[in-house]
């Protein structure tokens, strides 16, 4: 189910692909954009996102409360949505300089369109790949001109049903998308671990037979290092370069040492998950030695008996395993045995 994307893998057999989201954490200045880029490279990141909309695209600027934020526990309480995107967008004309400080510094640069006007800009900037938002995961019209470009698909699941994702798989895969990746996300600001369920990214992986990563909102790295012990294969997570500048996002994101952390411990955890495998490993065979095993504890004549006194399981592993000591307790001694022997069969009258 893996695939190749601007030359580096995405699959199960590569490392976690880190994507720093820039979101608004630009603050409206193409300088700290431009710096955040140059600060997701230096820590690790495989990626970096941003997002293509105006406020226009999104939503009017309307008078109704239906068009403002009202949820007394939200970051934005109060803002209307338009004045919110105004502040948060990326103007499109920075897209192209950020685009090329990613790839100087060899890390993917991309975005989530929102709009079908946004897919053809990022079309004529030759993005290689597209995000697919939460918020817009029922928008089968622009899923399918998205997937109508042949690049791969990345789709956050953000407050989908498992139907409303079937169409939204299914609307992708029929436009002709070939690669395609669900990003378990829970769309909350931040988001908490008790409400991740990161149980849900294998069995999305068998229900829609592709890759599945973590798109995360929660602080910390803890919540991606155990979505890549369960298979997710790509990681997104705000970023921005000081937490204490403010911004939109900022609240939830993670400056440069976090992200660095993050880049670390989540190719650390899927390193660790290998194979199923019992017994030594290369590594631990040089260990066997420092097992118990049955020593001669006391010298011993041929034809004495073995007895607790002079037999014992102790380090390190070179004799007979413990199990055996039960066995030779009351057999004698073929010939001398002298104290410090490892126990061994041909020793056992």
């Amino acid at each position: 189910m893996g695939f190749s994307l601007a030359g580096r893998r995405i699959g199960r057999d590569a490392a976690p692909f880190v994507i720093a989201e820039m979101s608004g954490n630009h603050n409206q200045s193409l300088e700290r954009a431009l710096q955040i880029v140059d600060a997701a490279a230096a820590a690790g990141a495989h990626a970096l996102k941003i997002q293509t909309y105006t406020p226009d695209t999104m939503t009017i600027a309307a008078p109704q409360r239906e068009f403002s934020i009202e949820d007394p526990a939200s970051l934005w309480k109060g803002r209307s949505f338009h004045d919110l995107y105004k502040e948060a967008q990326t103007p499109w004309e920075w897209h192209a300089p950020i685009f090329e400080r990613c790839r100087q510094h060899g890390m993917v640069g991309f975005s989530s369109p929102f709009d079908d006007t946004a897919v053809d800009f990022l079309e004529s900037l030759d993005v290689p790949c597209y995000k697919i938002a939460s918020f817009e995961n029922i928008h089968l019209p622009l899923i399918e001109k998205v997937a109508k470009t042949g690049k791969p698909v990345i789709l956050s699941t953000g407050m989908a049903t498992v139907a409303e994702l079937d169409e939204a798989v299914r609307t992708a895969r029929a436009a002709g998308c070939k690669d395609l990746v669900l990003l378990k996300c829970t769309s909350t600001y931040p988001a908490t671990p008790l409400d991740s369920n990161l149980l849900t990214i294998p069995h999305l992986r068998d229900l829609f037979g592709c890759e599945v990563g973590l798109s995360d909102h929660t602080m910390g790295v803890g919540v991606a290092v155990g979505a890549v012990a369960l298979g997710a294969v790509v990681v997104e997570k705000h970023f921005t370069l000081r937490r204490a500048d403010g911004g939109v996002d900022s609240a939830f994101s993670l400056e440069p040492a976090e992200l660095q952390s993050l880049v670390t411990e989540t190719e650390r955890a899927w390193q660790a998950l290998g194979a199923v495998h019992y017994g030594p490993t290369e590594a631990e065979r040089k260990s066997l030695a420092y097992r118990r095993s049955v020593y001669v504890v006391a010298d011993v004549k041929a034809g004495e008996p073995f007895t607790p006194q002079n037999l014992r399981i102790i380090r390190p592993g070179h004799g007979l395993a413990p199990k055996y000591q039960a066995v030779a307790l009351g057999k004698k001694a073929t010939r001398d045995v002298v104290r410090g022997t490892p126990l061994s069969w041909d020793l056992i009258g």
